[in-house]
C-alpha cells in the first residue's frame, strides 16, 4: 500500500500495448489445425479466442452431446467473440468454408473486422 492509502498508482505501472486479439473461425472438423493455429498466434504474444467447443456432425454421438439451444447459444456467442476481435482468422484447409464459418466471415465483414485464411485456395 502507498503512504497515501492507495492500493494501486497506474502511473508506477508500464503497461505494454496491448496486442492484437484475433479471432479463430472455421470447421470443427479442423480441430487439430485450429489448435496448432492457437498455439502458433500465442507463442507469437497475440490473444486468441476461438470456439471453445469441437462437435462434429459426423460423431456418433454428436446429436445427444449438444441440443439445438445450445448450437443456437454457441453460434451467438462466437460471434460476441468476433465483436471481440482486431481481425478474423479462418482455418480453412483445402480452402473449405462450411455454413457456419460464412456465416461468421460475412458478419465480421458486416461489422468491419478484416478476415484472412490460413489456406487463401
Amino acid at each position: 500500500m502507498h503512504t497515501d492509502g492507495r492500493l494501486f498508482d497506474p502511473e508506477e505501472c508500464a503497461v505494454p500495448d496491448r496486442p492484437e486479439i484475433v479471432c479463430i473461425c472455421g470447421s470443427t472438423r479442423f480441430v487439430d489445425e485450429m489448435l496448432a493455429a492457437n498455439r502458433d498466434l500465442t507463442f507469437a504474444g497475440v490473444i486468441v479466442v476461438a470456439p471453445g467447443v469441437f462437435l462434429r456432425a459426423e460423431d456418433d454421438d454428436a446429436d445427444r452431446l449438444i441440443t439445438d439451444e445450445q448450437k443456437t447459444a454457441l453460434d451467438a456467442l462466437h460471434l460476441r467473440k468476433i465483436d471481440l476481435a482486431d481481425r478474423v482468422l479462418v482455418v480453412n484447409p483445402g480452402g473449405y468454408i462450411g455454413e457456419s464459418t460464412s456465416r461468421e466471415i460475412a458478419y465480421a465483414r458486416a461489422t468491419g473486422t478484416p478476415v484472412s485464411f490460413n489456406d487463401p485456395g
